[in-house]
């Protein structure tokens, strides 16, 4: 689908503001945070001490580069509480990371930056194609993780309906966008194809649901993924970027206009790129690690927080504020094989372009004695005959060897038998050290 531009008289001012205005903007927003972080979060005087650096060193923008890096681990360290740069009486709401891996990170938000967070993901919501009085079926998980009440109040404050269905019970979302006859769905991308396959179990064409615009976050996927779901859905969709430790969902959106890269809110979160391993910043355009620095966050500011999301920054194109390319790997999600370093997305990419294979995959890790293994797990799609995969998944074997440059085994398996996502998909199984 094609959607029509978005007229400028409807967009904030920030949003088409001339660059020098928002450098302005920053500067001053950026001297605040830090001495806010400086002055009251200890973690940070102690760090910015070591460093030898003082908020009052930042003469410009690129000053930033001389203040000390944040990390997952920083915010462990000082769990629960101990990143809050206000009184924890102060603080209106807490979420959390599910802590699978250790200690969950904790973040906090005062009541402004409640409404801060609302209003950038109401900016996001419209850049995506949404408007005042349409119904926003909201399938991202509620609770501790950020999706559900990030997409929630931001829907409410640019006027919209919220359906608070979270993710789960496959049958009931579909009848609920049936009866409910929303006009844009928030989930993960690998969800949504879930919700598609069960209309389509149901006998409901998704081309003909009331849905018009999908807003896509909380795992990298790929434009090949963006077009098997605006073919089979009938819709146009666009990608959403955030994480709890900066604010949640809405640091930066897909404008539905151009479908070109992310815009970065950048009167609230400031941009750099990265050298992943010597830490230094890369100019616009190359491709790092990207790092954030909170602007306006009162409860828990941070600062040069390390993603481990890999992009580069590009010019501005539907909104002054620059791009991040699509998020497609993060340097804890890449994979090394036999020395060559590969990230899910890649296969994904090369699964799209065979028909007889469905997007739900995954990669299963292995010791094949010293040896490391991969095999991609894939399912055909309901309508391919058995032989016809079975030929898709030889190719993609080729094609992994050719394009990636590793060889992988091949398990085309029949369709509804890879595990089901309902929330974020692990794509990646690692059996190399059971």
């Amino acid at each position: 689908m094609t959607a029509s531009a978005t007229a400028p008289g409807e967009l904030e001012p920030i949003e088409t503001a001339s660059a020098d205005e928002l450098r302005a903007l920053q500067l001053g927003r950026l001297r605040w945070s830090l001495r806010h972080a400086y002055d009251n979060v200890p973690y940070y005087r102690k760090m910015f001490d070591v460093a030898a650096v003082h908020p009052g060193d930042l003469k410009d923008l690129s000053d930033l580069a001389k203040f000390p890096f944040t990390t997952k681990a920083s915010l462990r360290d000082n769990y629960p509480f101990g990143m809050f740069a206000v009184p924890r009486s102060r603080v209106t709401r807490v979420h959390a990371s599910s802590g699978t891996t250790g200690r969950p990170t904790v973040v906090g938000y005062t009541a402004k930056d409640l409404d801060t967070w609302a209003g950038v993901m109401a900016r996001s919501i419209r850049a995506a194609g949404g408007r005042p009085g349409d119904i926003v079926h909201v399938a991202y998980g509620y609770g501790l993780f950020t999706g559900g009440l990030g997409a929630h109040y931001g829907a409410e404050k640019l006027g919209c309906t919220v359906v608070p269905v979270s993710g789960g019970m496959t049958e009931r979302q579909v009848t609920l966008i049936r009866d409910f006859q929303p006009d844009i769905i928030m989930v993960t991308p690998s969800y949504m194809l879930n919700i598609i396959d069960e209309m389509e179990r149901q006998g409901v064409d998704p081309t003909r649901s009331s849905l018009r615009y999908g807003i896509f976050g909380a795992e990298p996927w790929t434009n090949e993924m963006r077009g098997e779901i605006e073919a089979r859905a009938g819709i146009d969709a666009t990608d959403i970027y955030g994480l709890s430790e900066v604010m949640g969902p809405g640091v930066a959106q897909e404008c539905v206009e151009t479908k070109d890269g992310l815009h970065v809110w950048e009167d609230h979160f400031y941009p750099e790129v990265i050298d992943p391993v010597t830490g230094e910043v890369l100019p616009d355009g190359e491709r790092g690690e990207l790092v954030f620095t909170s602007l306006t966050k009162e409860a828990m500011p941070v600062i040069r927080y390390r993603t481990r999301d890999l992009t580069r920054l590009l010019p501005g194109t539907a909104r002054t504020m620059r791009r991040i390319e699509k998020i497609t790997g993060r340097t804890d999600d890449m994979i090394i094989l036999r020395g060559v370093n590969l990230f899910p997305t890649q296969v994904e990419e090369l699964i799209l372009g065979l028909p007889a294979l469905s997007p739900h995959f995954q990669l299963h890790l292995a010791k094949k004695g010293n040896m490391d293994a991969m095999t991609v797990h894939v399912e055909r799609r309901p309508d391919a005959i058995s032989s016809a995969a079975e030929a898709a998944g030889a190719q993609l074997a080729v094609s992994i060897k050719n394009t990636i440059g590793v060889s992988a085994a091949i398990v085309v398996e029949d369709p509804e038998t890879i595990e089901r996502s309902l929330g974020k998909m692990r794509r990646i199984v690692d059996n190399r050290h059971r």
